[in-house]
C-alpha cells in the first residue's frame, strides 16, 4: 500500500513527538540523578567538615587514614611546613652529614623519606657511629623484612639514647610509613648524641596534623613539634665528662689542666716563634691547630690548604675542620667537638681537642 504525502507527514510528526517525549523523560531522569548526586556530595562534604573541623587547608586525608583502627592515630607533616626555610636547611644538613658518614659504603641519600624508611641507611649509619655490628639481613625487599630490620635498629638506638634523657619520638611503623617528622627526630638525636661535626639550625619547628579515630569518626588536630632547640640545650643531653666536672665543681683544678696544656702546645709552637697564652681564643681560627699538627707529625702543611689569616666564620670553620682531618690522618679518632664550637670560643670543646692531642703526643720532642 502506498502512502499519500499527507499520511507520511502525519506519521513523521507522531514519531517526532514520541522521540521528544522519550528524550524529555530521559532528560528529566538525568537531571534528577544529577541533583541527587549533588545532594549526596553536599552531605559528604558536610560530614567531612564535621569530622575534620581543624584540618588545615591543603592537607589531604588519604585512604589509609580512614582505615585506622578505633582509638588509633596517624601523624603527618602539614604541607606548609615543607616551605619552612629553617626546616629545609635542617634536612639539607642531615642529608650531607649522612652522606659524609657513609661515603665509604658508597651510600648516597637524596631524600630522607624515600631513603630511610626501609632501615638500610639507618642500620649503616648506626653501625658507623656506634662501632657496633647489628645482626640483620643486608638486603630486605619485603615489608616484613624491612620492619624486622627497623625493629632491630631502633631497639639498639633506643637502648643507647633513652638513658640519656631522649624522648623517643619515632617508631617502626612511623618510619616505615615515611613519616618525615619521626625520621628527622631520630636523626637529630643521633647527630646530637654522637656529637656530629655539623651545625644544626636552632629552633626548628613544624606543624603536624594528627588524625585520630574515635567512635568510627576521624578527628584531626594541629600540633607544633619542636625538632631542635638551642645548641647549648641540645649539647646538654650529652653524657657529662671530666671537663664538665672540672668547670662546674673544680675550677682550681681546671686552671692546672689549662696550664699543662699551654705548656704542651708552646713547647712545639715555640719552634715557629709562636706562643699561646689563652687557649679559648687563640685556637678559635684553626691556624694554630693546623701548625701544631704539622709540628707534632713533623711535616709542613702547604699554605694553600688553609686560610693563614681567616676573615670570616666560614674560613675559620674550614681551618678547624681541616685540622681535625689532619688529626684523623695521624691516627687519632674524630674529635667529638664540632669545628663551629671551637670557632665560637666554646672552652670545653677546645679543651677536649687539645687534651686529646696532649694524651697522644705528650712524649713527643
Amino acid at each position: 500500500m502506498s502512502l499519500t504525502p499527507s499520511t507520511s507527514a502525519n506519521l513523521q510528526s507522531t514519531r517526532m513527538k514520541k522521540e521528544e517525549s522519550f528524550l524529555g523523560k530521559l532528560g528529566g531522569t538525568l537531571i534528577r540523578k544529577k541533583k541527587s548526586k549533588e545532594v549526596s556530595d553536599l552531605h559528604e562534604e558536610g560530614r567531612n567538615a564535621i569530622n575534620a573541623p581543624l584540618l588545615p587547608l591543603g592537607t589531604e586525608i588519604y585512604p589509609e587514614d580512614t582505615l585506622l583502627e578505633e582509638n588509633a592515630e596517624r601523624m603527618m607533616l602539614d604541607p606548609t611546613s615543607r616551605e619552612n626555610l629553617k626546616f629545609s636547611d635542617l634536612l639539607k644538613v642531615l642529608i650531607e652529614w649522612i652522606n659524609s658518614e657513609l661515603e665509604e659504603d658508597r651510600i648516597i641519600v637524596k631524600d630522607l623519606e624515600e631513603d630511610c624508611y626501609d632501615g638500610q641507611v639507618l642500620q649503616k649509619l648506626f653501625e658507623k657511629l656506634s662501632g657496633r655490628k647489628l645482626n640483620v639481613a643486608e638486603v630486605t625487599q619485603s615489608e616484613i623484612g624491612q620492619k624486622q630490620k627497623l625493629t632491630t635498629v631502633l631497639e639498639a638506638v633506643n637502648h643507647l639514647l633513652r638513658p640519656h634523657g631522649w624522648t623517643i619520638e619515632w617508631s617502626v611503623d612511623a618510619i616505615h610509613s615515611k613519616n618525615l617528622v619521626a625520621i628527622v627526630y631520630l636523626l637529630v638525636a643521633l647527630a646530637m648524641h654522637f656529637q656530629a661535626p655539623i651545625r644544626l639550625p636552632e629552633h626548628v619547628s613544624v606543624q603536624v596534623v594528627v588524625v585520630k579515630k574515635r567512635e568510627g569518626i576521624l578527628q584531626t588536630a594541629v600540633m607544633t613539634k619542636e625538632l631542635t632547640s638551642t645548641t647549648e640545650m641540645m649539647l646538654g643531653k650529652f653524657e657529662r665528662d671530666a671537663f664538665d666536672t672540672l668547670l662546674d665543681h673544680a675550677p682550681d683544678k681546671l686552671n692546672v689542666v689549662k696550664s699543662s696544656l699551654i705548656t704542651f702546645v708552646n713547647k712545639h709552637l715555640n719552634k715557629l716563634n709562636l706562643e699561646v697564652t689563652e687557649l679559648e681564643s687563640q685556637f678559635a681560627d684553626g691556624v694554630y691547630l693546623i701548625l701544631l699538627m704539622g709540628l707534632l707529625e713533623d711535616y709542613f702543611v702547604p699554605l694553600y690548604n688553609f686560610f693563614l689569616t681567616p676573615e670570616n666564620f666560614e674560613q675559620k670553620v674550614h681551618n678547624v675542620a681541616f685540622a681535625f682531618e689532619l688529626m684523623q690522618d695521624g691516627g687519632l679518632k674524630k674529635p667529638k667537638a664540632r669545628p663551629e664550637d671551637v670557632v665560637n670560643l666554646n672552652l670545653k670543646s677546645t679543651l677536649r681537642v687539645l687534651y686529646n692531642l696532649f694524651t697522644n703526643y705528650k712524649n713527643s720532642d
